[in-house]
């Protein structure tokens, strides 16, 4: 029997989990909480396998909520549930310790095929959840690639300078920015200056022009 603990501010959604849970034979809701905080002081005495855990509650959030459980139990399985999609948060979560992300949306088959991964160690991930973590990698790998220097001419490409104005920023030659942006874009996997200014702003690299 999956054991699993409803942490959700609003009575009316844990509600509905609980009543849909409790159709599926090797469920068992153990456990409620309106907030992280009793969230946390429901783990030493309910000691569930899965947390489903929503992100926005006045008490403490999802994210500390998740971090506090993983530091404490680390072998308990936390589910961000949600509304919320956009990536930050997203990320937020899973730093936190989060083994998965679904949202409040999603079909009941997929909420309880995630209590069922995992438990058997694997990482539920809604689509929103899995692009953010590939981004995420793909952004990192991105800026490895670059020197200090290639990152500052990045940064003022992206703030909108021609290859002129990067020059006399950073103090080097217009030739010298044109080979830059060269790497610049194979790193990125673009080839042009638009998308790899996008990119760049994507990545929070977008440095305010100066006069």
């Amino acid at each position: 029997m999956i054991t699993v603990m409803l942490v959700d501010d609003h009575a009316i959604v844990r509600t509905g989990l609980t009543q849909l849970l409790s159709t599926v034979p090797d469920i068992e809701v153990v456990a409620e909480a309106g907030g992280g905080v009793a969230a946390v002081a429901l783990m030493d005495s309910k000691a569930p396998q899965v947390v489903l855990m929503d992100l926005a509650m006045p008490d403490m959030d999802g994210i500390e909520a998740t971090r506090r459980i993983m530091a404490g139990w680390p072998g308990t399985r936390v589910i961000g549930l949600t509304s919320y999609s956009d990536r930050r948060r997203v990320l937020g979560m899973l730093d936190a310790g989060a083994c998965g992300y679904l949202l409040k949306e999603s079909d009941p088959g997929e909420l309880v095929r995630g209590i069922r991964a995992a438990v058997a160690g694997e990482a539920p991930l809604a689509p929103i959840a899995a692009a953010a973590l590939l981004h995420a990698r793909v952004d990192g790998a991105s800026l490895g690639e670059l020197t200090h220097r290639e990152r500052e001419v990045l940064e003022a490409l992206a703030s909108g300078l021609s290859n002129r104005r990067i020059g006399d920023r950073l103090g080097i030659s217009e030739a010298t920015v044109k080979g830059h942006l060269t790497h610049v874009y194979q790193a990125l996997g673009v080839s042009d200056r638009m998308s790899a200014a996008m990119r760049a702003r994507e990545m929070g690299l977008d440095a305010n022009p100066s006069s």
